[in-house]
């Protein structure tokens, strides 16, 4: 991995692209569960196997000619801080089950976008992932098949004809696909449509989860939407039927978003001229009020209340304000009220800073 991935707030699924539903849909992510044959599962590994375990994979990825592998780089997560974990935990890119881990056998294979990583030894050998900006859930599908099939290549997995890819959680078992989407989705909380989606979602077969996944809480109205099962359904079938749920949601939340401009109009120009205000303003602020606020913001930017305001940055924020992004930048631990003062500065100067290059380009 590029010493760039622990250093800087970027990865790539920040990046905002036109046409792929960007201003709801934040990111879109493909993970493909994949275990070694005739090796314990990594719960159950011990020092040795486990070694041997991440030295096989190794071997595969350095054996591969595909260039999407060529580009990435093993870090083991001893020969990494606790702190630098977090980071990679609050880019998405590992698990905080994982981040938990600092033995030689526990790693990660990332590209310096940071749009492939590749958990190893979290609860499956192998967790392939793809992450892309918007809605572009066959091109995240397409992404890790390809890297699935080359490491394929010099592996032997674990599968089973009848029951499919073999993975440590039962539900995982089949195809071993999770794919997800992070969503924005301020209209529905605001009209207090939340828990119907919640409701209907799970009757379609998927799930919605908070900002980091399994186990955590919905802050800044943003949601993860993802299938809950994997059985019995192909990799395209999962994609699919994800996509036309998503789109179904945008649709959904658009029409949510005009009709609160259409009929509470001062009402939402008064919330979104608050949240700005208080980020701008504001000299200490703790990270789950600056993710409210910035997702406030963020509706502001969308419906064109806000003005001058780059999706990009507001993205890059999400990131920059969480605790281990804030210590690495001071260059040092931090107690939880130095947090707050530093995340109130790097907020106010990100927007006011953004604000002034939108004015210059309007002039």
């Amino acid at each position: 991995m590029s010493e760039d991935i622990l250093n800087n707030n970027y990865v790539y699924w920040m990046e905002a692209k036109e046409g792929s539903n960007s201003d709801i849909v934040i990111s879109s992510r493909v993970r493909l569960a994949r275990n070694l044959n005739n090796l314990p599962f990594p719960h159950l590994l011990n020092e040795e196997k486990g070694l041997h375990t991440i030295n096989t994979i190794k071997n595969a990825w350095e054996k591969s000619p595909r260039e999407n592998l060529k580009d990435m780089t093993l870090f083991t997560f001893n020969q990494l801080t606790n702190l630098d974990r977090q980071i990679l935990v609050e880019k998405h890119l590992i698990s905080p089950n994982h981040a938990a881990s600092n033995t030689a056998y526990n790693g990660l294979l990332v590209n310096e976008q940071g749009s492939l990583a590749i958990m190893i030894n979290e609860e499956d050998h192998l967790r392939i992932q793809c992450f892309l900006p918007g809605l572009q859930l066959s091109e995240a599908l397409n992404c890790a098949q390809t890297v699935d099939d080359a490491l394929e290549e010099n592996l032997r997995l674990a599968f089973d004809e009848n029951m499919g890819f073999l993975t440590s959680c039962p539900t995982n078992t089949g195809t071993g696909m999770r794919a997800s989407v992070m969503i924005h989705l301020p209209a529905f909380v605001i009209t207090g449509q939340i828990n119907y989606l919640y409701q209907n979602v799970s009757q379609l077969g998927m799930t919605v989860r908070g900002l980091y996944g399994e186990g955590t809480e919905a802050i800044g109205n943003m949601f993860q939407l993802s299938n809950q099962v994997t059985l019995g359904q192909t990799e395209e079938d999962i994609r699919s039927k994800l996509d036309s749920i998503a789109g179904q949601i945008v649709q959904q939340e658009r029409m949510l978003r005009e009709k609160l401009s259409n009929e509470m109009r001062y009402q939402l120009e008064d919330r979104i001229g608050r949240a700005y205000g208080i980020l701008t303003n504001a000299r200490v602020i703790t990270s789950n009020e600056a993710i409210t606020l910035l997702s406030d913001v963020r509706l502001g930017v969308d419906i064109g209340i806000l003005k001058g305001i780059n999706a990009f940055a507001l993205n890059e924020l999400l990131v920059a304000i969480r605790p281990a992004h804030l210590q690495k930048k001071a260059g040092r631990e931090m107690e939880s009220f130095e947090r707050d003062v530093k995340r109130a500065e790097v907020i106010k100067e990100k927007l006011l800073r953004e604000k002034r290059q939108g004015e210059d380009q309007d002039v």
